[in-house]
């Protein structure tokens, strides 16, 4: 493509606060008249800025107060096309900023849609503040038929087991109540969902006096976070006497402080750093001391290898400590621990994952560790760090990866700040460094495909405002679970970069039937059957264009990255919202890819 047409797609930036868009008529409504009025008035109090939501009849009071009474500000509704992408996006925001934003979703099927998000959310540990409703609880208020198929007698019990605290309250006064209550144990490590479920007589109820305003701030006090000194002291006792340490840097803040006491604290040691792809990035992944690159199954073998020779063991808050050292062969090392996730389990789901052993115990967050385990080991001489050499990654062969979308991608962007907010399964962790707490947000937490659209579209909402650009590669079985997310990005012009790494299979399960037909001595050449997402191909380009995001491809062939990538990031520097579809070859990184087909 010639530069004169490459240079044709830039338009003019579409740049207008969220806060101008949907403004609805002034109504005139100063003071609460009704349940659902002081239901919104309690979320204002909560500071949320957003609502994402799907409309229901079942929540239409708190609609319209949210509309009518406030005015759709703090929050403002972000209208979405879908629950799970309603929750995704809430998902993705989180990740940013650490706090909840809030989610509406319409009675027990707008909940039931949720679900898998609401998941993720809880195996990621973000705050998010979900408001249900369910149709009237009073039997003789119910309208025939839809009501009743829209009424559940213990609506909370569908996300239960994956949410921190849920309620149905059933006079205003206590809807106020459990919403302050609600924002708070969400934003309280350890993190994760809540619900409130809004029964739709008591929202439409006329209020027979005013509801006198709650205190909010004191009644979500911020809660301390510290480990006991004698857990510090013995920690710090371990690792001043170790030859060999290794950090695992697992769950932790987007805290450039926190980031730069972890450096320090990994200088001062001479430790060894391991990092995952499932989560964030915890320590810049070209330090000197960061051994290896992030993996997402199993620890790379040069991470194996430092896990199997370590003598003491740093985990902050690691995911699958014990999966880990089983991966890595086994350690013989004395472990430290830093996580309080311990104190969110309640049985249903496994994702606790195996029993860890543990030495030390310091039952905090990570970012709280790190600076009180620097002043515990005292004026050490900090550990030399030789210098890393810079080592280039260079994509293999000649046919179309995602290691080579990787390469061409990084080359686009030049010096610009980014974000990846989503990734996929096969990419690379050597590919791309990560030299900041916002470079990388992690995965979905759950493993529920379908998240990536709406969990980079709540990222790009948090990030609108700053300087940094907004990426999500998705693969294609992702892209398509999720692919309305893209048409709130583009209505509430939130600029946003899709990269879809588009194998045109669900490659992952094939890897799974091969290993399957190994172990049954059975062809393996049949492993794509009902795997492939092809004949026809689907265009996924024209899937955002179609939602009003700019398509570019696809893109088959190496020499046309660069070319499409130019543009769209061309487009994105617009405000616009961006989709590359690109072909790639069907792989995964070789060590998971080794993992997959074990057969034993």
């Amino acid at each position: 493509m010639s530069d004169a047409k490459r240079r044709s797609v830039t338009e003019t930036a579409v740049s207008a606060p969220i806060s101008s868009l949907d403004r609805p008529v002034p109504a005139g409504v100063n003071e609460a008249g009704f349940g659902s009025d002081v239901v919104a008035d309690a979320l204002r109090a909560t500071k949320i800025p957003y609502l994402a939501l799907n409309p229901g009849a079942s929540y239409r009071g708190f609609h319209d107060s949210i509309v009518n009474y406030l005015g759709n500000t703090q929050p403002q509704m972000l209208l979405c096309l879908h629950e799970e992408s309603a929750v995704a996006i809430a998902h993705g925001y989180a990740k940013v900023t650490g706090q909840a934003m809030a989610v509406a979703v319409h009675s027990n099927v707008g909940l039931m849609h949720a679900t898998m998000a609401i998941f993720n959310a809880w195996g990621d540990r973000v705050p998010i503040l979900i408001l249900g409703a369910t149709g009237p609880v009073d039997a003789v208020k119910r309208r025939p038929w839809i009501d009743w198929i829209h009424t559940a007698a213990d609506q909370g019990a569908l996300i239960r087991n994956y949410t921190k605290w849920d309620d149905q309250p059933a006079s205003p006064a206590a809807a106020q109540e459990s919403i302050l209550r609600a924002a708070w144990i969400a934003n309280t490590a350890p993190r994760g969902p809540t619900y409130v479920n809004l029964d739709a007589g008591m929202q439409e109820m006329k209020l027979p006096e005013p509801v006198p305003p709650l205190d909010a701030q004191r009644l979500m006090p911020k809660v301390a976070d510290a480990a006991a000194p004698d857990a510090v002291a013995a920690a710090a006792d371990l690792l001043r006497s170790a030859k060999r340490i290794v950090i695992l840097a697992g769950r932790v803040s987007r805290s450039v402080k926190a980031w730069d006491e972890r450096i320090a604290l990994a200088e001062r040691l001479g430790a060894q750093v391991i990092t995952d792809l499932k989560v964030a990035a915890a320590f810049p992944t070209d330090h000197p001391l960061h051994c290896g690159e992030p993996g997402l199954v199993a620890p790379v073998p040069a991470a194996a290898g430092s896990i199997r020779e370590a003598d003491v063991i740093l985990s902050l808050d690691w995911w699958d400590l014990a999966g880990t050292f089983k991966h890595a062969g086994g350690t013989k090392a004395k472990i430290i621990q830093v996580s309080i996730d311990h104190q969110l389990h309640n049985g249903w789901s496994m994702d606790y994952q195996a029993l860890p052993t543990v030495d030390v115990m310091l039952a905090c967050e990570p970012d709280t560790a790190a600076p009180a385990l620097l002043e515990a080991l005292g004026p050490v001489k900090p550990h030399t760090v030789p210098k890393r050499a810079t080592r280039e990654f260079i994509a293999p062969g000649d046919k179309l990866t995602v290691d080579h979308l990787a390469v061409a991608l990084r080359a686009a962007l030049g010096e610009r700040d980014v974000t990846l907010a989503h990734l996929p399964l096969s990419w690379n962790g050597a590919a791309w460094p990560f030299r900041h707490p916002l470079d990388y947000l992690g995965s979905d937490g759950g493993g529920g495909v379908g998240a990536g659209p709406g969990l980079c579209v709540g990222a790009a909402l948090a990030l609108k405002d700053s300087s940094r650009m907004t990426i999500a590669v998705c693969g294609d079985g992702d892209f398509l679970m999720g692919v309305t997310a893209i048409w709130t990005a583009v209505h509430y012009k939130i600029p946003l970069l899709i990269v879809t790494a588009n194998n045109r299979s669900f490659f992952n399960d094939e890897l799974h039937q091969e290993r399957v037909a190994r172990m049954r001595n059975r062809p393996v050449e049949n492993r794509w059957v009902g795997q492939r997402i092809s004949e026809p191909d689907i265009d996924l380009a024209a899937m955002g264009a179609a939602q009003g995001a700019r398509g570019f491809g696809p893109v088959t062939a190496i020499k046309d990255l660069p070319g499409a990538f130019h543009d769209a990031i061309a487009a994105v520097e617009a405000g616009r919202v961006a989709v590359v579809d690109v072909r790639v070859e069907p792989g995964y990184a070789a060590a998971m890819t080794q993992d997959m087909r074990k057969t034993k």
